[in-house]
């Protein structure tokens, strides 16, 4: 059965846990808010959304160097306290952090960082695909914020399937170290770079070249 967006945001409201997770528990449990509550908890995703308010000024500025120095990866990670910053479980999770991002190459963090005029380009983008498709008029749409969420889970991080571990998003990997740890964690920011990128590269031609390595 569909999930209604009631029934999540109810779900949301009572246990504080992310949009992404209420959803999953809800498809779980057949829309049964009562049970995706324990679902949440057993999991300890409420437990974690509890902490969330709490503010994390630690934390570490992890690196990660990937493909023979080709691309280049810097994120900073937030948790409360400088004794849980030099866990090896929080630094752990830091380094797995800026593997993610090396290799998925998101955008942003969250989806709230889409910038209002982006994210309206790319409705539009898709209104038009959806209409050149021959989509009726009134379903379009709905097709249209079904591929905008398609878009939030491929370039916003929490939203994002985890490399390790594809059946759980990053948000969910987040809250599952911070109910494991005990503190809040955030991740607050990050570059990337790659090698040429925004650079317009040089095409050769191939005749001109085997001229002059002919006059040689």
């Amino acid at each position: 059965m569909a999930v209604s967006a009631s029934a999540v945001k109810e779900l949301r409201e009572r246990t504080g846990a992310g949009m992404l997770d209420c959803k999953k528990a809800l498809d779980e449990t057949g829309g049964d808010v009562d049970k995706a509550i324990a679902l949440l908890r057993e999991k300890g995703l409420a437990a974690a959304a509890n902490k969330a308010g709490r503010i994390a000024t630690e934390g570490v500025v992890e690196s990660y160097i990937h493909a023979g120095g080709r691309i280049g990866v810097i994120v900073e990670v937030n948790c409360e306290t400088d004794f849980v910053a030099k866990t090896d479980q929080f630094r752990e999770f830091a380094r797995d952090v800026a593997m993610q991002i090396a290799a998925a190459s998101p955008k942003f963090v969250r989806r709230e960082e889409v910038p209002a005029d982006e994210l309206e380009k790319e409705r539009e983008i898709l209104k038009a695909q959806a209409l050149n498709e021959g989509k009726p008029e009134k379903i379009v749409e709905k097709m249209v914020e079904g591929r905008i969420s398609k878009y939030y889970e491929e370039y916003c991080l929490l939203e994002q399937s985890f490399i390790k571990d594809p059946d759980k998003t990053i948000s969910t990997l987040l809250n599952e170290k911070i109910s494991a740890i005990g503190e809040n964690i955030s991740i607050r920011r990050f570059v990337r770079y790659e090698l040429g990128e925004g650079l317009e590269k040089k095409v050769d031609n191939f005749v001109e070249e085997v001229m002059a390595q002919a006059k040689l």
